[in-house]
């Protein structure tokens, strides 16, 4: 069970660094280009709105994994 936590806790490092990393390169790319932005429809943000939601979707499954590994260990 502490080899699963461990990669679980590898997993939500993973999905926050890929999520600020992804957030600063968009950032950056707007200030560079931002008429590349300006023709499109929805705003430069979006796609790391996108990424946002999809980072809390996959930490919320890791921290109820997490809590259920705390809760089996508990009950031994």
């Amino acid at each position: 069970m502490k080899k699963l936590n461990n990669i679980l806790n590898i997993i939500i490092g993973s999905f926050v660094g890929v999520f600020i990393g992804h957030g600063f390169y968009v950032l950056w790319d707007f200030k560079t280009r931002p008429e590349l932005y300006a023709m499109q429809s929805a705003p430069w943000y979006t796609s790391i709105l996108v990424y946002g939601a999809f980072t809390l979707v996959m930490l919320l499954i890791c921290f109820v994994i997490k809590a259920i590994i705390k809760h089996k260990q508990k009950k031994k």
